[in-house]
């Protein structure tokens, strides 16, 4: 699987880790253990989520990583846009497509904020 496929998959790994330990600073190398990944590839992951104001970063040796507001106020969509993964559809939708149409009315109801568990 190529790393453009992975892209949103790891960021919400890394917000749903960020959230469960809200308020405490979180090394990358913890979460590239957590997720398994390359910590090269979860250091840009943490990058494209800082510049989008999801989390605040410190470098260095002793880096770490925390979020900016609470899980609660934060969705999926904001990861999906901060993750800067290709789109699912490449296909563009006649808008009287039934399809279409159910999309756009499902749009800002199916997204849902990241909770505590």
């Amino acid at each position: 699987m190529s790393a453009t496929n992975v892209q949103f998959t790891v960021a919400a790994h890394i917000m749903a880790a960020l959230g469960f330990r809200h308020g405490e600073e979180t090394p990358s190398a913890m979460l590239a253990e957590s997720i398994n990944a390359d910590p090269t590839f979860v250091r840009k992951s943490l990058s494209k989520l800082s510049k989008a104001g999801l989390i605040v970063t410190t470098r260095g040796k002793d880096g770490a990583s925390k979020l900016t507001r609470s899980p609660k106020h934060i969705t999926l969509l904001d990861i999906y846009r901060a993750s800067a993964a290709p789109p699912r559809h490449h296909r563009r939708w006649q808008s009287n497509w039934p399809a279409q149409r159910a999309q756009s009315a499902l749009h800002g109801s199916a997204i849902r904020p990241i909770h505590r568990w």
